[in-house]
């Protein structure tokens, strides 16, 4: 299966770093580009198992909340 997501990535002390903008949690970073795309599949890929693993028949509830800046 293919899903599209949004790499979102800065340098920092000459490292690119990076998140997938819509999967909160998945970071991730390289030396070059490519291998900040490598690693944050590898990332992504280490969610998507480890959530696999969670108990399907948990209830899950969302509560909205405000938050004052």
């Amino acid at each position: 299966m293919e899903r599209h997501f949004t790499l979102e990535y800065w340098l920092d002390d000459g490292w690119y770093v990076g998140r997938i903008k819509e999967i909160p949690g998945v970071f991730s970073q390289g030396e070059t580009l490519t291998e900040l795309e490598e690693n944050i599949i590898d990332a992504y890929t280490m969610v998507i198992e480890e959530n696999s693993q969670i108990d399907i028949n948990l209830e899950i509830k969302t509560k909205d909340f405000v938050v004052q800046i």
